[in-house]
């Protein structure tokens, strides 16, 4: 059997599909659109693996969706295709209207029929995973709880409305036509083949380069910060024991101020790189105009995933922004050839 990965040349879908195989030799299929964050070289560890098949296309492609499901026998699928950056979506929210909505509309409705036409004992087995963000919950003051899954539906920016949208289709295909669906609410990730618009990659590029690390507003939104190995492991073991149609809270249990993540990131730099002129890289720090509508705190309260599955993350943040910052170090050749000239344009645009 096989599992369909969509997304899968992203960040974190290329971490699932890297660390799938770290486990298990059961076959892949990636299927990616390769937009501007889908990036083949996060697979090339892979090339030549007879059990890993790539596949351009995308998601609301309901033909080709539905050819590779019966070519590969699917037994399940793991969707992590999204527009996923905040900023964008306000620059440009048809976007993820387009792919997180419609897409997702599609990519239902291909494996709805695929897994209709199975026999008893496959549909049984079958899953749909669709992978989400806690940003759909909206935002958190200082004193309040962190996200449950019972938390109301609050989306703030564009992006997370589009996620917002996606889960009700998940949710709403699960009952009503009784599709085996699991769905998985993230907090944010960081971590190995992190594209360099989100604030650590970006940060990382800008130290070493000699650049302003931009930090919005006050530097004091806080966020619930995942290692990206962790949540794939939670991710499989959801996949593996969750319970059909529930949703599950994945978090590392880190909350941290934007501008403390930046301060740890560049006393990590001042210890493995230290600049030339014997300055330290926090005087680097640049504070930029805050974005518009900008959530203040997220947190993921992931009790559920632990009580029920037996699931907590192995990476603090200590441990985690330290394997970061040394993988970016490590992997310098990866990061020049993802710095195309349509990134350099986005940040001179996004932080000007």
């Amino acid at each position: 059997m096989t599992i369909l990965v969509t997304g899968a040349a992203g960040f974190i879908g290329s971490n699932f599909v890297l660390d799938w195989f770290v486990q298990s030799n059961e076959d892949i299929i990636s299927l990616d659109l390769l937009t501007y964050a889908g990036n083949l070289e996060n697979l090339s560890s892979l090339n030549g693996n007879p059990h890993h098949h790539f596949i351009k296309g995308n998601i609301g492609d309901r033909e080709l969706v539905s050819q590779l499901l019966q070519k590969h026998q699917v037994r399940a699928v793991v969707n992590f295709a999204a527009e996923s950056h905040v900023d964008r979506s306000i620059h440009g929210p048809g976007d993820f209207i387009e792919t997180n909505i419609v897409g997702t509309y599609n990519l239902l409705e291909s494996v709805r029929s695929y897994w209709s036409d199975l026999d008893e004992s496959l549909k049984k087995d079958f899953r749909f995973l669709h992978v989400s963000t806690d940003e759909v919950y909206g935002s958190l003051s200082k004193t309040d709880p962190a996200f449950r899954e019972t938390n109301p539906y609050e989306p703030n920016s564009p992006y997370s409305a589009s996620k917002a949208a996606s889960d009700h289709l998940v949710r709403a295909w699960h009952h009503t036509y009784g599709l085996p669906v699991l769905t998985t609410n993230c907090s944010n990730n960081y971590g190995p083949y992190h594209f360099p618009e989100k604030l650590i990659p970006l940060c990382i590029l800008n130290a070493l380069n000699g650049k302003p690390l931009p930090i919005y507003g006050d530097g004091q939104q806080v966020r619930d910060w995942l290692y990206v190995k962790d949540h794939c492991s939670a991710i499989r073991r959801v996949l593996d024991q969750g319970k059909l149609g529930e949703t599950y809270n994945v978090g590392g249990w880190n909350e941290k101020a934007n501008l403390d993540v930046v301060k740890t990131l560049c006393g990590i730099l001042d210890e493995l790189k230290p600049k030339a002129d014997g300055t330290r890289y926090e005087s680097q720090i640049t504070y930029v105009k805050d974005r518009p509508g900008h959530d203040r705190r997220y947190a993921i309260d992931a009790t559920k995933l632990e009580k029920e599955l037996g699931w907590r993350p192995q990476e603090t943040f200590e441990t985690g922004i330290r394997k970061t910052v040394e993988w970016n170090l490590s992997n310098q050749v990866w990061v020049d050839h993802v710095v195309s000239g349509e990134y350099k344009n986005w940040v001179e645009k996004q932080y000007a």
